[in-house]
């Protein structure tokens, strides 16, 4: 998935500076499908929207007033913490719809906005990192208490139980192959990276799986159970150290890439990917490997997912697991949120904070012995994916893809590297051995 800080719609030229105002996306407003973003072709309407949009206004003036960003209006007049013309800079061009949306959807119709082209920003990640850096002031405090009341929850239909996995997963990894590898390196890893000196996004990847690889002791006559297969490029990797892997996925798009190429890279008698839910997998491993899985189980399901673990590894085994995570005090108070994320990217999905990990793999007999925080190397991903995205932006019609859904992907990237610039996000590299006796 990606996108382009500077990606403008068909047609239009790039802005000769990243802090020149913005121009209204026409196309993107012109060209939203009702029947397939109904949510962002509709404008909050009547007398409650009315309300909603002055207390949105509200909201979002005391937002800006204390960030270092600039925010210019319809009108020309510039408000917000820093008025100079190099600070990161959002361009309101439809100051109605915007404020609708924020009163009437919140943080969600911020992002609906975006995908409507109410608004742009030439430098949107460091626009999101500052909204990010300043999360805990972003809302008045005498409305936080009412957090749980205001904000929605997610849908049962969306909750990561068995019932609902397969559609969670068909949602997103389901979308196109070609899609993905429009922006990926040539690994296909859709993780991060782990940057050393001089790296290049290719080279990263290949030293985050190695690096996830040693940690728990893969080699010639290991056993190995991957619990998200990616695009097989982990369990590729594995088999080349003489390994044998069982990768599991829901993914069905993924499970025949995959297999195509552990195929056709001579390895397949020892590495194969299963359409399986990762709570089937049965059997007795030397080690077990995840990689940026355990934000689609659900914090309600971290006992099981790490259970799972605990009962297919040996005793003595070691088990490598890359998560995304969030502080603890922001797990607790958002696991059930409903968010833009959820709505247009990852339904189900809830970041989880070391402890809960660090309790949830006690309580299955797996000891931490080894962590590696590497957010800086997953900011640095995701604007490479960025870049690759703008470059091959062209290719998205071809495949059937609108230009919303252009707009959504690059808000979605931008949105997630602003995160792990501000810390407000952060990668984990995290090690466990099982116990002797559990």
């Amino acid at each position: 998935m990606t996108t382009d800080r500077f990606a403008r719609p068909l047609g239009t030229p790039l802005p000769p500076s990243p802090h020149e105002p913005a121009q209204r996306d026409h196309t993107a407003a012109a060209a939203i499908d009702p029947e397939r973003w109904p949510d962002v072709a509709r404008i909050p309407r009547g007398a409650h929207a009315a309300i909603a949009a002055r207390i949105g206004a509200q909201i979002f003036r005391h937002a800006v007033s204390g960030l270092a960003i600039r925010v210019i209006m319809p009108d020309g007049s510039v408000f917000g913490g820093d008025r100079r013309t190099d600070a990161p800079t959002m361009v309101v061009h439809d100051a109605d719809a915007l404020m609708r949306r924020i009163g009437h959807d919140r943080l969600i119709g911020f992002g609906e906005s975006y995908l409507a082209g109410e608004w742009d920003s030439n430098d949107l990640a460091p626009l999101i990192e500052q909204f990010a850096r300043g999360v805990e002031r972003l809302v008045p405090a005498p409305l936080r208490a009412l957090r749980s009341v205001i904000l929605p929850l997610q849908p049962a239909g969306d909750r990561p139980e068995r019932a609902n996995s397969l559609s969670n997963v068909e949602r997103h990894y389901d979308l196109s192959n070609d899609l993905f590898a429009g922006f990926l390196d040539e690994t296909m890893s859709y993780s991060s990276a782990l940057y050393g000196p001089g790296d290049d996004l290719a080279t990263a990847q290949r030293r985050k799986m190695d690096r996830l690889l040693d940690e728990a002791a893969v080699g010639p006559q290991t056993r190995m159970l991957e619990i998200g297969s990616g695009w097989g490029g982990l369990a590729l990797r594995a088999a080349e150290r003489g390994a044998t892997v069982d990768s599991v996925t829901l993914s069905v798009q993924q499970q025949t890439w995959a297999n195509d190429l552990l195929d056709r890279s001579g390895v397949a008698d020892r590495a194969h990917v299963s359409l399986r839910d990762y709570r089937d997998v049965s059997g007795r491993y030397d080690a077990v490997v995840s990689v940026e899985m355990i934000e689609a189980v659900g914090l309600e399901f971290l006992d099981t997912y790490f259970e799972q673990i605990g009962t297919v590894l040996r005793p003595g085994g070691r088990a490598a697991v890359q998560a995304i995570v969030m502080p603890h005090h922001r797990a607790l108070q958002t696991h059930r949120n409903y968010t833009w994320i959820h709505k247009y990217i990852f339904p189900g999905g809830a970041i989880p904070s070391l402890e809960l990990i660090e309790t949830a793999a006690a309580r299955a007999g797996l000891r931490i012995v080894d962590d590696l925080a590497m957010g800086d190397s997953y900011a640095r991903t995701l604007d490479e994916w960025a870049a690759r995205f703008a470059q091959n932006r062209w290719q998205m019609a071809e495949l059937g893809f609108d230009e919303t859904f252009r707009r959504m992907w690059e808000f979605y990237l931008r949105y997630s590297e602003g995160g792990f610039r501000a810390g407000y996000l952060d990668v984990h590299q995290l090690t466990f051995v099982r116990e002797e006796t559990r």
